[in-house]
């Protein structure tokens, strides 16, 4: 098992498996045992540990060097495992678990004694997920237990996408990876708390607030803290608003920075790449889903490259766009252009 404390993480060997039936068993062995597993679900990489076993759990937040004051995440295999670490399961709750579940929405209730309050940071509320994930179900069904699903990364990275990303991080701090290709959203779950009236969409993402409204009415929107806590880019990030003169002002903004002798990088849809000319842009794709989904691989490339500010596209405000600017607002620190 691997030992922590609050300064070290003891140096393991790390493994990245072929998710075949053989290694899945394994990982769900270590899980059982309180080991850390890595795995993929349809949002990003988790780094899993039992939810029922608190050292285990500490030490997830000791190897992702994560505040003691952010609850975690804890999935299910399946719906009827939810009931086993809520206290009640109300209405809304049950038509959001039937229409999006398994899937990129996670749903704040009453927690069970069986979750300790390493999980919840001390707080009566359990956050709970089914990942869209064949290899991440079977992992957690496995295990025989609910398993917490925090991000596979340390607290100043970004999001992983792939088991690289995984063991760029936590390479020597986790037994095994397993390795189940690039994830399908690339940007985290929507989280509802269901305990209100209306509930309270506490983050966008993967599931978008209009899709929530459609099935329970309306819903309150808590908005993000810009506060720079958690991963921030080594680059600067500004987020460009939305509109016809976007590209002529991001061009602006990239050319005073190359004046001053600094670099950047634009990052944009495909379809708007040539009109930035002869400036460093990558692309993000050719829709907002491929923007989401490889927005955190491009600012781990940026960082890698060493950029002094990255220029992020504006997006329409409609669909997976509302779940962006969420994002975008937060990784930028509300430095919008």
């Amino acid at each position: 098992m691997l030992k922590l404390n609050a300064r070290t993480v003891a140096l393991v060997e790390t493994e990245i498996l072929k998710p075949d039936d053989i290694n899945i068993m394994r990982c769900a062995s270590a899980l059982k045992a309180g080991e850390l597993v890595a795995f993929p679900t349809e949002t990003v990489y988790a780094l899993g540990a039992s939810a029922t076993d608190a050292q285990a759990v500490e030490n997830v937040y000791e190897v992702k060097r994560r505040s003691h004051d952010k609850p975690l995440i804890v999935a299910v295999a399946k719906k009827s495992d939810i009931a086993k670490i809520v206290k009640t399961i109300p209405d809304k709750a049950r038509i959001l678990i039937e229409k999006f579940m398994p899937g990129a929405l996670t749903l704040v209730f009453d927690r069970a004694s069986c979750i300790p309050d390493a999980v919840t940071a001390g707080t009566e509320s359990v956050a709970v997920r089914i990942p869209n994930n064949k290899i991440a179900q079977k992992l957690i069904e496995l295990s025989g237990a609910p398993v917490v699903v925090p991000s596979a990364n340390t607290a100043d990275k970004a999001s992983p996408t792939l088991a690289k990303h995984v063991y760029d991080d936590l390479g020597g701090k986790i037994r095994f990876i397993l390795d189940g290709g690039e994830s399908e959203i690339g940007i985290e779950s929507t989280i509802v708390d269901i305990r209100t009236d209306p509930p309270k969409v506490l983050r966008a993402g993967g599931v978008t607030v209009k899709e929530i409204e459609r099935e329970i009415g309306r819903v309150d929107i808590v908005r993000e803290s810009v506060k720079l806590s958690g991963y921030m880019p080594n680059a600067e990030i500004l987020f460009s608003a939305f509109y016809d003169g976007m590209v002529q002002n991001i061009c602006s903004r990239y050319d005073e920075y190359v004046r001053t002798g600094k670099t950047a990088v634009i990052i944009c849809l495909d379809k708007n790449i040539s009109a930035y000319g002869s400036r460093t842009a990558y692309s993000l794709g050719n829709s907002y889903e491929e923007y989401a989904h490889n927005l955190f691989a491009v600012l781990r490339k940026a960082d890698a490259e060493h950029f002094d500010a990255v220029i992020a596209e504006g997006v329409d405000p409609s669909g997976i766009g509302e779940s962006l600017i969420a994002r975008l607002i937060k990784l930028s620190g509300g430095m919008i252009i």
